[in-house]
């Protein structure tokens, strides 16, 4: 396709970007709808081609090539405070449709209440998130932008950011996006997080959390890493293991697993606590300084880490 038919297959995008989201009259609307059925028909494109939306915004092309970017446009005037207090119940019902995951009519509501207040930073990075749900990644960068453009200390934004140019595999940006948020907020686990991720999107796989420098990282295996880095503790784990009587025993749970039990699901798993409760008889016997030292070392780890049965962290949420 040529130059032109790309540029004007941009412009088709943007004008179609403007009339859902851009929080317009309908008669403005329908005036882009007949605008962009012009252009379409002029040129043989068509908006609804997704291969044909650029990788970058067309209006933050036209930023970028003016040297003005953030500051080619002026805020809107200040909102009255009827419209104010409009923009926030339409806040309120695109958080409620969000929620119910009514990804398009919550955009609605959050463009309505942007037409209302242009001046706030969450209504736009409310929008962020909820192109974000729909891939709608472009979009959602422009909108994250704009919060910052009015807000340039809103974490959040910086973050609804990294994670769309992640998405679209710009890790540098990313990271970057990132890194700003974690400038105003040192301690939030999931900004580390993801800027790690993006960092190591952009030097290649990083290590396995389980290998250091080749070597089995055992730390971070918890207390079955601590017994395995125990030399006394394997030997005498060998040498039980190598007893005929063990062999025996092994032999029998691997039977009973691989010919199944004609009791059915509960017979099966009464049989293989039977046959635990022989390893373990067994290996008391055996071996109760090896029992001893492996009660030791997991109490031991569990008086570290915490009480057993403990709750893990949630694991973090971008």
């Amino acid at each position: 396709m040529s130059s032109v038919k790309h540029l004007v297959a941009s412009i088709v995008h943007f004008l179609n970007d403007q009339m859902h989201n851009g929080g317009l009259s309908s008669d403005a609307v329908e005036s882009l709808e007949v605008a962009i059925q012009c252009l379409e028909s002029a040129y043989s494109v068509s908006g609804a081609d997704e291969a044909l939306r650029p990788t970058t915004p067309l209006l933050d092309i036209f930023r970028d090539y003016s040297g003005t970017l953030e500051d080619a446009e002026e805020l809107p005037p200040e909102a009255s405070p009827e419209c104010k207090a409009e923009a926030e119940r339409l806040k309120a019902e695109g958080n409620s449709l969000m929620h119910e995951e009514k990804y398009q009519e919550a955009i609605d509501a959050y463009s309505k209440a942007i037409a209302l207040d242009g001046r706030n930073a969450i209504y736009y990075c409310n929008r962020a998130a909820v192109h974000s749900k729909l891939n709608n990644y472009q979009q959602s960068i422009a909108d994250a932008k704009q919060a910052l453009k009015i807000d340039s200390s809103y974490c959040k934004a910086y973050a609804r950011l990294g994670l769309a140019h992640a998405s679209l595999g710009q890790h540098e940006e990313a990271r970057n996006a990132y890194a700003k948020a974690l400038e105003m907020e040192p301690d939030n686990e999931s900004y580390k997080n993801n800027m790690q991720l993006a960092q190591e999107k952009i030097t290649g796989a990083g290590p396995s959390p389980f290998l250091m420098g080749g070597e089995p990282n055992l730390a971070n295996l918890g207390p079955i890493g601590s017994m395995l880095g125990n030399s006394n503790l394997m030997a005498m784990a060998s040498q039980v293991l190598s007893d005929p009587n063990m062999h025996r025993i092994t032999q029998n749970v691997y039977s009973n697993l691989v010919s199944g039990n004609p009791q059915g699901s509960t017979g099966a798993m009464d049989a293989l606590l039977r046959a635990g409760q022989q390893l373990a008889e067994h290996m008391q016997s055996a071996n109760p300084e090896l029992v001893e030292q492996l009660r030791r070392q997991l109490d031991t780890q569990n008086q570290n880490n915490g009480a057993p049965g403990e709750e893990p962290p949630a694991p973090p949420s971008i």
